[in-house]
C-alpha cells in the first residue's frame, strides 16, 4: 500500500534527504556515540540544515512559510543500543523555560531539556519528519504507523490497541537519504532490530503554531 499524507497521515519521500546525506553522516559522527535518543538543541551548523530550502522543505509545503523545526531527536539503533518501542503518540514539547500555563502539563525534563504536555489539538497542527541515514529494510526495526489514527484525537493508553487494530499496520521501510513525513498524532511503534547495523534516523517535529504568551519552543 502507498500511503497518502491526507488520507493516511503519512507519506514516504524517496531521497528527498540524498543532497544533504554527506552532511547528516558528518553531522551524527560528531555526536556521542551509543547513545539511543540524542536530543538535539545548538549543534553547529544543524539548524541550517533544517531550513526551508533544504531538508525543512517538505514540512514548509504542508504547514506553510511559518513552520519552524522545534524539537530534534537523532535514534540509533544497534549492536550496543537496540529496544522495542510500543503503540503510542508523542505527547511532550520541548520549550525554553517553565512558565504555567493552561492546559499545559504534566511538566518532564529529558536529557537536561524541559518538556512539557501541551493540549492535544497542537500536535494535530504539527508535521514530523523522520530522516534516514541508514538502510532500514524489514529485519531493522522500521517504523510501523497505523494509518488514518491521526484523526483520531488523543487516544487513551488502554484504547490503542483497538485503535490500532481498526486502522491497520503499514511498515515504512527506507533507504539512505530517505524521508518520511507523518501527522504528528498518528499513532506509531518499532520493533527492536534482528540485525547488527546501525539504524540512525533524524526525527524533526515542525509547528507554525505560537505557545501561550511566555511560553516559547526550545526550538533546535
Amino acid at each position: 500500500m502507498t500511503l497518502d499524507f491526507e488520507r493516511d497521515g503519512a507519506a514516504h519521500l524517496a531521497g528527498a534527504a540524498a543532497p544533504f546525506l554527506a552532511r547528516l553522516h558528518a553531522l551524527a559522527d560528531a555526536l556521542p556515540a551509543d547513545k539511543a535518543g540524542l536530543r538535539l538543541h545548538g549543534v553547529p551548523g544543524f539548524a541550517e540544515l533544517l531550513a526551508p530550502d533544504a531538508l525543512g522543505a517538505p514540512a514548509i509545503k504542508r504547514l506553510g512559510a511559518a513552520a519552524r523545526p522545534v524539537r530534534a531527536i537523532l535514534f540509533d539503533k544497534s549492536a550496543a543500543t537496540n529496544w522495542a518501542l510500543g503503540w503510542h503518540q508523542d505527547r511532550t514539547i520541548a520549550v525554553r523555560e517553565r512558565v504555567e500555563a493552561a492546559g499545559y502539563g504534566p511538566w518532564s525534563t529529558k536529557q537536561g531539556l524541559l518538556h512539557v504536555e501541551p493540549p492535544f489539538a497542537l500536535f494535530e497542527s504539527m508535521v514530523t519528519l523522520r530522516i534516514h541515514l541508514d538502510a532500514v529494510p524489514a529485519d531493522n526495526a522500521p517504523l510501523l504507523v497505523a494509518p488514518g489514527s491521526h484523526r483520531l484525537g488523543r487516544v487513551p493508553e488502554a484504547e490503542i490497541a483497538a485503535a490500532v487494530a481498526r486502522c491497520g499496520t503499514e511498515t515504512c521501510l527506507a533507504e539512505p537519504g530517505d524521508v518520511w513525513i507523518y501527522s504528528t498524532p498518528i499513532l506509531h511503534a518499532s520493533a527492536a532490530s534482528s540485525v547488527k547495523a546501525h539504524r540512525r534516523v533524524l526525527q524533526v517535529d515542525y509547528a507554525s503554531a505560537e505557545l501561550p504568551p511566555d511560553l516559547a519552543w526550545l526550538g533546535v
